[in-house]
């Protein structure tokens, strides 16, 4: 049996597994990238990914540092101001605001935002630059063998490789955690999410706004322009049942309802794009790695999109993955290495993935009482500068 050989190979093609074929391609390793379906890179298309990130600043850097921040920066909107909305009270009243504004702890702003669909288009153009590094889209992993030395990797195709270490990028399902015998816990809320993208009258002037009423959180987080426009990506929460009636609606019914849910913050909205359905989970895997083996993003953790943590825990785990491989290149996927990796990054997933599902149980309250007390927790939170400029350190993924 022929065996090709390459430094790496990341099963998992979406912008966690393209994020780190990028950072480990600068860094001089060879990479082999693998995914079952192509990277959707059209806003219009089917399969879209109309959903946003928001990359925190300590993402910012680590994209500046692989060479991708040039080409994804023109496309970028700032995220200034995170603003926490309670609005528990008469539908549609906004009771309760409070304003955290990075300017009180940097001159950088939080964070930018940009369209998932977009940041596949960008990462795989840039990927045309990386000589040392292969992508190929319809392929998946259908074996895993890890000896000391090396791991056996077979694929879709019939092929055949040798990797010093696999990355399982490849989701919460994820084929390379289940052939590792890793277990998951996994917490469900009931709920689901609507993704999509609007236009308003009213600038967003780079404020990032979770509105909370009942149900889960209902997030604008700013876009750049969308002809001549403001323009925001949503992410609406709410039980399974009302999402199936929510996207069920007629378009003028679902903005009227979505205006409202808005609290009219930036006046009437206007859907542009079709609405995608993600479910909303929980989830931590009980290790990060095994032999020559590492998980990282959604095949580590999933938590649901509060607070812009999601995609920032995964470019955490590269950053860290990263920074082990280039202080010893020659002990790449090694047991020291792999150990060292879960003991750095697995502690920390705990802690941000129970923080997360602290903040949407809170958010999903119902009764009157109970909002009651979420708005009094914020209010307090907010009025004490040492606790809230901590839970804005927390949220930025700085010490």
């Amino acid at each position: 049996m022929i065996r090709q050989t390459v430094d790496i190979l990341i099963s998992g093609g979406g912008v966690a597994g393209l994020a780190a074929s990028i950072g480990f391609g600068s860094a001089g390793f060879s990479v082999l990238c693998v995914d079952p379906a192509a990277p959707v890179t059209d806003r219009l298309s089917a399969g879209a990914d109309l959903r946003s990130t928001a990359f925190l600043m300590p993402s910012v850097t680590l994209l500046q540092e692989i060479g991708l921040w040039d080409r994804l920066s023109p496309f970028a909107a700032a995220l200034q101001i995170m603003r926490i909305v309670d609005a528990g009270g008469a539908a549609g009243e906004a009771r309760l605001s409070r304003d955290f504004d990075a300017a009180d702890l940097s001159e950088h702003p939080f964070g930018y935002n940009l369209p998932n669909w977009l940041l596949r288009r960008e990462m795989l153009a840039h990927l045309d630059s990386l000589p040392n590094v292969r992508f190929r889209p319809g392929l998946s992993t259908t074996q895993l063998i890890t000896r000391e030395s090396e791991a056996l990797v077979g694929l879709s195709d019939g092929s055949n490789w040798r990797a010093r270490l696999v990355i399982g990028a490849d989701g919460r399902n994820s084929a390379v955690r289940q052939a590792l015998g890793i277990d998951v816990k996994t917490t469900r809320y009931g709920q689901k999410a609507l993704a999509f993208t609007t236009t308003h009258p009213i600038p967003h002037q780079n404020i990032s706004t979770e509105v909370h009423r009942s149900g889960g959180p209902f997030t604008m987080v700013p876009l750049p322009d969308h002809e001549g426009q403001p323009a925001s990506a949503v992410v609406w929460m709410e039980k399974g049942a009302e999402i199936a009636r929510l996207a069920a609606l007629p378009q003028p019914a679902f903005e009227a309802e979505m205006t409202l849910r808005a609290c009219h913050i930036l006046g009437p909205m206007t859907r542009i794009s079709p609405l995608t359905i993600w479910p909303i989970i929980s989830q931590i895997a009980t290790r990060m790695s095994g032999q020559r083996t590492a998980l990282m993003a959604e095949a580590a953790h999933v938590v649901p999109p509060i607070g812009a943590q999601g995609l920032n825990m995964s470019l955490a785990d590269l950053t860290t993955l990263r920074a082990l491989a280039e202080a010893d290149p020659a002990a790449l996927g090694s047991a020291k290495m792999l150990a060292g990796y879960h003991n750095r990054r697995h502690r920390d997933v705990q802690i941000r993935v129970a923080g997360i599902n602290a903040l949407n149980r809170a958010s999903m309250m119902g009764a009157p009482i109970l909002r009651d007390l979420r708005a009094s927790t914020l209010g307090a939170l907010y009025s004490a500068a040492p606790i809230r400029k901590t839970l804005m350190k927390a949220g930025l993924g700085l010490r």
